[in-house]
């Protein structure tokens, strides 16, 4: 089996693992990145999702690389893109003009960002990306990961990468059972967190739901795909909770649980400058067309686009009948997810209730090409490549931390005016709700406001392993914060922190653990984060 060497391996390319690799690479150190899909960026490109970020996002509460990234996505749009005069002078351009973010956009756009970001380092040989490869196994002596197995996606073929540092960003955790590292799945008890959501007894097997996204746009035609073979199942499926059949426009309100009917109104005639995206004032799911809307026609040229493109991330699509980690077949999960996601088109194509009285949407139109996966659909048979290229993720296996955020320390419910707990080893901060989707246990959504909050460097030691770093989703949170701490900038900031503190122990010869617990060692890493531009700690603001 071929070997490799790095300072510094991360296995994950999602927006954690990039983050990563950017920080170490500014430090000088050398980096073996590795990723499943086609696409760095994950949860922003290969699962299509438009960024979930806090209100003040173009103001403070981000790292400054992730407003590179987030600049660099503006700035691409105004090279390339056909933008009106209006659109393109705009500072704070939303190209899609969506609900749920303020900088809604293609996920190619991302991708090409993401690659720029990279490529010097690529260039200059420090950067070695294996695409796309996974982990199949790893190698411990003691509490110290010694090296770690990838297998190509496709052909199998194996190389073996060793490396005083190994940072596990994959979207599930992945590295955390092939290591041997103690990680917890699904809720905790709420005798061991004191949470006040959180059940009596343990769940471990009780995870939110995942969703497999996809892309429309409505043109003139009939673009209806062929039925999916078990589209009368998923027709037919009513959750005890939902208020109605799945496949309709009435769900839950995430925050109050009451049945709402949300409205589907494709290309509607509004102007894109009038679009407030404040999730603090609302989730802005009213119209599921405009909610993650990442091309709004009207920012472009007259001519330019035939319809607005659509994301497609509505309750409708969470798949929550089995858990997607710790199982036989994750597989089979993923298919299932895939079927369900089909069946939603295939419904919104051919039986959903229109304004006018009628039913079906025959001009809703798949964009594989969008997502990366095919080309546009021309109905028919799409074989499952006009979807996104991986499945939204929400909750990782998380391990067994130093210390663990609890609900308590962010709910606003609970925090009141005193804002959320402040650490003495903040590494960064992140504003979102605690956001829980529907759960394979049977439970609905818990949707509870929260504060502001920071990042312990706690929350990313293992209690036990000493050069495996969480770079992502798997640090130390729980079922519950695992809701707020699961999102785009949140996700970037612990990718950062875990590349820049593996530069750190390298640097100094100590560990991370060292790093937390010596106050000058702490001291000193932290004064290093503000000059990278990681904030720590948050203004006098309210939280929602």
């Amino acid at each position: 089996m071929p070997e490799m060497q790095a300072e510094v391996l991360i296995v994950g390319g999602g927006l954690g693992g990039v983050a990563a690799a950017l920080a170490a690479l500014r430090a000088g150190r050398s980096v073996v990145l590795s990723e499943e899909y086609d696409w760095l960026g994950g949860q922003l490109t290969s699962q299509a999702v438009p960024p979930d970020e806090h209100s003040w996002v173009e103001q403070f509460g981000v790292t400054a690389s992730y407003r590179r990234l987030r600049d660099g996505i503006r700035d691409y749009y105004r090279a390339y893109y056909p933008l009106t005069d209006r659109a393109r002078q705009a500072t704070a351009l939303n190209p899609g003009a969506g609900h749920v973010s303020r900088l809604c956009h293609e996920p190619r756009v991302a991708v090409a960002v993401l690659e720029a970001m990279l490529a010097p380092y690529r260039g200059a040989g420090r950067l070695r990306l294996l695409q796309p490869y996974l982990p199949v196994g790893a190698d411990t002596d003691g509490d110290r990961v010694t090296g770690v197995t990838l297998a190509h996606r496709d052909s199998g073929e194996q190389v073996h990468v060793v490396a005083p540092y190994v940072l596990d960003a994959t979207e599930t955790g992945e590295l955390l059972p092939l290591t041997g590292t103690e990680y917890v799945t699904g809720f905790e008890s709420r005798g061991e967190t004191g949470e006040p959501s959180a059940p009596d007894e343990a769940q471990p097997e009780n995870m939110q739901a995942f969703s497999v996204c996809f892309a429309v746009d409505h043109v003139d035609g009939d673009h209806t795909i062929d039925r999916p073979a078990r589209y009368d199942f998923w027709r037919a499926y009513q959750p005890p909770f939902w208020g109605d059949r799945m496949l309709s426009f009435r769900s839950p309100n995430p925050r109050t649980l009451e049945i709402s009917e949300r409205s589907f109104t494709p290309n509607p005639d509004d102007d894109p400058w009038l679009v407030m995206a404040d999730q603090r004032l609302s989730p802005g799911d009213g119209n599921l067309w405009t909610f993650r809307r990442i091309a709004a026609r009207r920012s472009f040229v007259p001519g330019s686009y035939d319809s607005d493109i659509c994301l497609v991330n509505w309750p409708m699509i969470d798949y929550f009948e089995q858990p997607l980690i710790d199982v036989p077949d994750p597989a089979h999960q993923i298919a299932a997810a895939r079927e369900l996601s089909l069946s939603v088109l295939y419904w919104l194509q051919t039986e959903a209730p229109r304004a006018d009285g009628g039913t079906g949407f025959p001009g809703l139109r798949l964009r594989g090409d969008v997502t990366g996966t095919g080309g546009i659909s021309t109905g028919g048979d799409v074989a499952h490549s006009g979807l996104a290229q991986a499945p939204y993720i929400r909750e990782a296996r998380r391990i067994r931390a130093e210390y663990t955020v609890v609900e308590q320390d962010l709910s606003l419910a609970v925090r009141g005016d005193k804002g959320a707990a402040s650490y003495p080893d903040a590494v960064g901060v992140g504003m979102y709700r605690i956001d829980l989707h529907p759960s394979t246990g049977g439970d609905n959504y818990v949707d509870v406001a929260s504060c502001p909050f920071e990042i312990p460097l706690g929350a990313l030691i293992p209690r036990r392993v000493e050069n495996l770093l969480p770079a992502g989703k798997n640090i130390g949170t729980t079922h519950i914060t695992n809701g707020s701490y699961r999102l785009h900038p949140v996700e970037w900031n612990i990718g950062e922190v875990a590349g820049l503190l593996a530069d750190f122990c390298l640097a100094r010869r100590v560990t991370p653990r060292a790093v937390r617990y010596t106050p000058g060692l702490l001291a000193e890493f932290q004064n290093r984060l503000a000059d990278e531009g990681v904030e720590l700690r948050w203004p006098d603001i309210a939280g929602y």
